[in-house]
């Protein structure tokens, strides 16, 4: 009786801190109410953030990001759309999405043109060589006939600004760089770390730098002057945090044996503060 009492209690007051949880989200823009489903611009070439799975549904960890923001804010009413590094800013200024959750990390220059949620993980970028590549340190870079990369992101803006000399290659997907690469069209590959770690550990004729640059935090994208939309997207991450969503969302979609890397990238791991 007293087992089946404590039970009942527990349910009750589990119950009861979803509820209060629930009422810590602040009221939703009309706009995005008055719309009745939420539009999410996400990335398809980035397992295990957000990609197209072998049956062609949406799936990863910012897709599963922007389920549950929806499910909060329009009862799982959610449109969402692929969006490249090049085209995800343009598509979100333009109106096509609500916000972005698209592996976009924070950047000045992109700071200036849209507003960011508080950072939800943190990563860095890395360099992909073959394994008998002279390259053996960042500096060496220099080195390089071609360094093949994404278009619009955060190692195209470090390689303006701190190697401009050396000869790039930009694409549109990592499906086409990683293609240019192991085609010899570029000796060097720049990416995310997570996303280059996931390659070399599938192909064991190349190997990575292992010295990151350009260390950035994440956010979510949304359009300037919207503090309404920003506030109730900063308060649905604190409850994702709060309620340790990140944890069983990567172990869904990242690799096992990656599980600790990525685990240190997202809440509740600490990760630097960075402008």
């Amino acid at each position: 009786m007293m087992t089946r009492l404590v039970s009942t209690c527990l349910a009750v007051l589990a119950l009861c801190g979803g509820a209060a949880t629930a009422q810590e989200l602040p009221a939703l823009p009309d706009a995005i109410k008055d719309q009745g489903t939420l539009r999410v611009g996400v990335r398809c070439d980035q397992p295990p953030y957000g990609f197209k799975d072998q049956n062609g549904d949406f799936a990863g960890v910012e897709v599963e990001m922007a389920r549950q923001i929806a499910q909060w804010a329009t009862g799982g009413q959610i449109e969402m759309m692929c969006v490249t590094a090049e085209n995800r800013i343009p598509q979100l200024t333009a109106g096509k999405v609500d916000m972005l959750i698209a592996t976009l990390g924070k950047t000045p220059e992109r700071a200036r043109v849209i507003d960011y949620s508080t950072p939800y993980n943190w990563g860095g970028s890395d360099l992909l060589v073959m394994k008998d590549s002279p390259i053996q340190k960042l500096a060496d870079v220099r080195q390089a006939e071609t360094v093949v990369m994404l278009k619009g992101t955060t190692q195209a803006a470090w390689f303006d600004a701190n190697e401009p000399d050396v000869p790039t290659m930009r694409l549109n997907s990592i499906s086409d760089a990683l293609q240019a690469f192991k085609q010899g069209r570029g000796d060097v590959m720049a990416a995310d770390v997570a996303t280059l770690t996931v390659i070399a550990e599938k192909d064991d004729s190349v190997r990575m730098v292992n010295e990151p640059f350009a260390i950035s935090v994440g956010g979510i994208g949304v359009r300037k002057n919207e503090p309404e939309w920003l506030a109730y997207i900063n308060a649905a991450l604190d409850r994702m945090a709060k309620e340790n969503l990140y944890i069983p969302w990567i172990e869904k979609w990242a690799p096992e044996d990656k599980w600790g890397f990525y685990k240190a990238s997202f809440p509740p791991a600490p990760f630097p503060e960075i402008e």
